[in-house]
């Protein structure tokens, strides 16, 4: 089934991704949000005629750490100048001997080891239970699959499936953190992800990632001859593939926008009646419920 309307994307780009040379007519956005300001102003223009919003997710001078990245408001922007597709582009390190430095990752699963995280817009007397099985969109996962696998450079290798494991931060694993997460069968390891997928479906914005391997984390027994200028080289050379790959992916969106059970998420999850939701929490959650509980007013409390 096709969307009539032509789609809205956005892209939330990750260290080493801080625009996109490919945006045509481009203009900067700030949006006043409920949740406070986003990480840096939206870049909104056109790749092959289809409008996309581009955010950097630590700030264009990456000023944020993964802990203080405003989640909720970045999130609630994107939904709020309607976004239905969100491809995140994310540094990330390896967990496994075949993922090797600056091959790309397109996960299935997540694993949170979060601590100090937004992970819901509900609360404060609205309750929600989204389903989050399988947290990535899965037809947004393939067809960033089928745009990589023509643009992998030689030597370096797809891998489509895996789970990413999120931690804290700012610093990495311990060597006993890190060989625990691969017993889990972790595939990658990141900072930030998990943290917007849940909000994304919360939002119902299908979501998918481009995570991009820098270096193997510190399990490997030869990690400590990874330096900072191998590590910001790859981010380099990671941040121009990923530019690539998300052009084509617009455009393949654009030609025939594919569904999403994203779409929906909140159809059966709000359990909460609505005029038991005191008139503040309303009014914060009225761009994600109204197509549920109607357009709110303040007179109805």
């Amino acid at each position: 089934m096709t969307n009539s309307k032509t789609p809205k994307i956005g892209v939330i780009g990750g260290s080493g991704l801080y625009s996109i040379d490919q945006i045509e007519d481009v203009k900067e956005i700030e949006i006043d949000t409920p949740f406070g300001k986003t990480s840096e102003k939206i870049l909104q223009g056109k790749i092959s005629g289809i409008d996309v919003f581009f955010l950097a997710r630590h700030g264009k001078h990456h000023s944020f750490l993964p802990t203080e990245v405003p989640y909720k408001a970045n999130i609630w922007a994107l939904k709020s100048l309607g976004v239905r597709w969100i491809i995140s582009a994310s540094a990330v390190g390896s967990l496994q001997r075949e993922i090797k430095p600056l091959d790309v990752v397109i996960p299935d699963q997540f694993i949170d080891r979060t601590h100090n995280r937004p992970i819901s817009f509900f609360g404060n007397g609205s309750v929600a239970h989204i389903s989050i099985a399988d947290p990535f969109c899965n037809n947004l996962s393939k067809i960033i699959f089928d745009v990589a696998s023509p643009l992998m450079p030689e030597g370096r290798d797809l891998h489509i499936g895996g789970t990413y494991l999120c931690m804290e931060g700012p610093a990495f694993s311990t060597r006993a953190e890190s060989e625990f997460y691969r017993s889990l069968n972790c595939s990658i390891i990141g900072m930030t992800n998990h943290s917007e997928a849940r909000l994304a479906r919360e939002a119902e914005i299908a979501y998918s990632t481009i995570a991009m391997s820098t270096d193997y984390d510190c399990w490997h027994e030869d990690h400590d001859n990874v330096t900072v200028e191998m590590v910001v080289s790859n981010l380099r050379s990671n941040a121009e593939l990923a530019a690539k790959i998300i052009c084509g992916c617009v455009k393949k969106i654009g030609a025939t926008e594919p569904t999403s059970i994203a779409h929906n998420a909140l159809e059966y999850a709000l359990l909460t009646q609505k005029e038991h939701v005191p008139s503040e929490t309303r009014e914060k959650l009225n761009l994600l419920t109204k197509k549920y509980w109607g357009e709110f007013s303040s007179s109805e409390n």
